[in-house]
């Protein structure tokens, strides 16, 4: 918009915003008036503009009798009120004058600080603003205690998405260069207290300079700001941000949704009934920690622990991956709409989010090119590894903190504000615990990774980095630890916690599955070859496929002069030698050698991570190498070579583009639960004993915890928990004789003799659970399970409501 020019024979307008003001506005009018006489030789000619914002008072009436006694006072009235924003534009915009002044109806600013800022305007600044907090500000009469605190959490608030820099944006006492007040005004659209952070970003992204002025002030009686006022404020400034969004940024935002809908469609068709075979148990042990943790939260108990699963001794919920950053303040979600929606919501919006948090990465520190930042984030979030996680485990899922950790690093080693960046990643650090603690340990040693191989590359910069990158490292522990001392404690000893989780002996990656392609791809998926070459289904940890490795190593080749380039291609090579575990097989042989993995095998924490994992790091780090070439291809000026290098680019990503996630219809509940028939054979305390025991390969009785409202408890279970004197983590409750039988002819239909000699351990394991009934659903080898029970307990059971069931009362007697 060009510059609105008005008539320039008016040196200063005043402009002042009223609404229900008779009280304050008379005296401030005399003050104003009076002091533009008195200095008209400083200030030259002059007006004031006083805007009633629809009052209901005498405000219109002063503003009259002040215009009948000072021709150079004018009224601009609004048809009603609208809002603080609203006024400041009418006024604005009806002023003359080269220089334009904004002050609040309660002259909390005096109206002679009109200097300082004057002064500011005359070196060479097109706005400069009264600051409460700039250093020299003097307050001779303080806000309220809940005032002050509101309006600081408001300016960082500001600060972080609207203004960074700026201390002070609200003071009402801001002086503007006429035409470029106007033209941001006209430009403008809020109508509440939020106009000033807009017009601010006006000038900001116009590049006129603005400085902060220190003035006194000194708080009135009176002021229209309400608490709701603040949250109102703060839903402006969120239609501020997001009205300055690019569109292309708003487009790959809603590409990234459309993807991860797409993903889970088949579950989205109906949450409460479809299941992802993929996941194995997983889904039914984390529908279970939503529910959980949201009963833990309604009922005020600890979250960290419970009994209602691995019943007597209980579940760590620290100790395992309950992610309560999410399931705690989704607690009301999961109420209202049960865990299976809940769930299926954060996998979807985290997978969105993950995607959009690694574009704006990409966008702010990497290319400018929005189109190559959009296919270096999608093949971050939805690379062949992340897409057999989202099978089964919201937290390799949802790691949209992970890249804003990222930036903040970033930022500590450029040096600038050490103290607050290590504080902001102190806490991005501890919510991300209690989102994950495994994805930021791998987090960490990528960046590790990548900042060793860049100060090799680029020994100037790291020479000056190093020293404000480790102050704030040590900043942000200082903060971090204290926070989560005690939920850590809890984790590592408190009841049910375990040292370490033994995986198996080879959980590393085989070469060939860095090269392969997943079953989950769309277009090359092979079955058969990634059950060989995965843990499980949930496990393809590599399968980046043998395209796109061949173009990430021409990518490093041809673009080899750049230090980002050459650190990144390290960081993924080295994350994926180090993914083949402590020792590998070759392929193709049954020969094996020490892996680089050995390493990192016993060191505390790193012993419990499944090494394969380790390559889910090349997964950020093939983005953003992908991202610097198809910039550097945009500008390529030979059209040619741009249609070379982009085939070459679909040639390797079309192949793994990922194809929805399979889902089937859930197993039903049967009606001995969904109808509460169990009520009357678990009493008090006891418990519901399943036929065989949950576990790991079989956690449908979480489903039906779940189902009925944790109304009864149950032994075994699907969980991480603590197995002999060392404390080895293991799935699943102690291994106790009666449930080792069962699941064993869950397994094999093998009937075990039954003498009267077994009797006695299965009847002690009933009293140990307290079970008060067995149930047995239908299953492959349910005869040879069901006989089994009828010789343990000494009598048939029956059926009810579609499960087998043995009445216990008695028994233990």
């Amino acid at each position: 918009m060009p510059a609105i020019s008005i008539d320039l024979s008016v040196d200063l307008s005043v402009v002042v915003p009223a609404h229900n003001e008779e009280e304050r506005l008379g005296p401030t009018l005399d003050a104003i008036t009076g002091y533009l006489r008195d200095n008209e030789g400083r200030f030259g000619a002059w007006e004031v503009v006083v805007v009633d914002d629809g009052s209901t008072d005498r405000t219109r009436d002063i503003v009259i009798a002040a215009c009948d006694a000072e021709d150079r006072v004018r009224l601009v009235t609004g048809d009603r009120n609208r809002g603080k924003g609203h006024a400041l534009r009418l006024g604005v915009l009806a002023t003359r004058g080269r220089r334009v002044l904004v002050t609040d109806a309660d002259l909390a600013a005096p109206i002679d600080e009109l200097e300082v800022l004057d002064k500011a305007l005359a070196e060479g600044y097109s706005a400069a603003i009264g600051s409460r907090a700039a250093p020299g500000a003097t307050i001779e009469r303080p806000q309220s205690r809940p005032r002050r605190l509101l309006g600081r959490a408001g300016n960082v608030l500001i600060r972080r998405t609207a203004v960074p820099g700026v201390r002070d944006t609200q003071c009402g006492f801001k002086l503007y260069d006429g035409d470029r007040a106007r033209e941001a005004f006209a430009a403008s659209r809020l109508c509440g207290w939020g106009i000033d952070v807009e017009i601010l970003r006006h000038f900001r992204r116009s590049h006129w300079p603005v400085t902060e002025v220190p003035v006194r002030w000194a708080h009135q009686p009176g002021s229209k700001l309400r608490p709701l006022g603040y949250v109102r404020t703060a839903g402006e400034l969120a239609l501020l941000k997001a009205r300055s969004a690019r569109p292309a940024d708003l487009l790959a935002v809603a590409v990234f949704l459309l993807m991860a809908v797409g993903l889970y469609a088949g579950r989205w068709v109906d949450p409460d009934h479809r299941y992802l075979p993929d996941s194995m148990q997983d889904q039914n042990q984390w529908e279970w920690f939503f529910a959980v943790t949201a009963d833990n939260v309604a009922h005020l108990r600890n979250p960290l622990f419970t009994t209602l699963q691995g019943f007597p001794a209980g579940v760590n919920l620290m100790a395992n991956t309950a992610m309560f950053g999410l399931t705690v303040p989704l607690a009301p979600l999961t109420l209202l709409l049960g865990p299976a929606v809940a769930l299926a919501l954060v996998m979807t919006l985290g997978l969105a989010a993950t995607a959009a948090a690694w574009y704006r990465l990409i966008v702010r520190r990497v290319v400018r090119h929005r189109g190559a930042a959009f296919t270096g984030a999608a093949l971050a979030a939805f690379a062949p590894p992340m897409v057999s996680h989202a099978a089964a485990h919201p937290n390799f899922v949802v790691l949209f903190m992970i890249p804003l950790i990222v930036e903040r690093v970033l930022r500590l080693c450029a040096g600038a504000r050490v103290v607050r960046d290590g504080v902001v990643l102190g806490l991005m650090a501890t919510y991300q615990i209690f989102l994950g603690e495994e994805p930021l340990l791998l987090a960490s040693l990528g960046l590790a990774l990548f900042a060793g191989a860049y100060a090799v590359v680029r020994r100037d910069l790291a020479k000056a980095a190093w020293r404000p990158l480790l102050k704030g490292l040590a900043i942000a522990a200082a903060v971090c630890l204290p926070l989560v001392a005690l939920p850590l404690y809890w984790q590592f000893f408190g009841p049910q916690s375990y040292r370490n989780v033994f995986h198996g002996r080879f959980t590393g990656n085989s070469p060939l599955s860095l090269l392969a392609f997943a079953k989950d791809s769309l277009v090359a998926g092979d079955e058969d070859t990634a059950n060989a070459l995965a843990l499980n289904t949930t496990e393809q940890n590599a399968f980046y496929g043998w395209p796109l490795v061949v173009l990430a190593f021409a990518i490093v080749v041809r673009l080899w002069e750049h230090a980002l380039v050459r650190a990144l291609g390290f960081t993924a090579l080295a994350a994926a030698f180090l993914s083949l575990g402590p020792r590998f097989r070759f392929p193709l042989s049954h020969t094996t050698a020490p892996g680089p993995w050995a390493l990192f095998a016993h060191l505390p924490l790193f012993e419990s991570v499944i090494e394969g994992r380790v390559a889910m790091i090349c997964a950020p780090a093939l983005g953003l190498l992908l991202a610097v070439a198809i910039e550097r291809l945009a500008r390529a000026p030979h059209p040619g070579n741009q249609f070379l290098g982009l085939t070459a680019v679909a040639a390797a990503l079309v192949p793994i583009v990922p194809a929805p996630l399979p889902a089937v219809e859930r197993a039903p509940v049967p009606a001995f639960i969904t109808d509460g028939t169990w009520k009357s054979y678990v009493h008090g305390d006891e418990t519901l004993v399943t036929v065989p025991l949950p576990d790991s390969g079989n956690a449908e009785a979480l489903h039906w915890q779940t189902t009925a409202h944790f109304a009864f408890r149950l032994p075994g279970g699907y969980f991480n928990g603590p197995w002999g004197r060392e404390h080895i983590g293991v799935y699943g409750a102690r291994p106790r004789f009666t449930a080792a039988m069962l699941r064993d002819i869950s397994f094999t239909g093998v009937r075990p003799a039954i003498g009267d000699t077994w009797r006695a351990q299965p009847r002690a394991d009933f009293a140990y659970w307290k079970a008060g009934v067995l149930v047995l659903p239908p299953q492959e080898y349910q005869d040879p399970l069901r006989e089994t029970v009828d010789k343990l307990v000494g009598r048939p059971g029956k059926w009810v409501g579609g499960v087998w069931v043995w009445d216990l009362h008695g028994l233990h007697g």
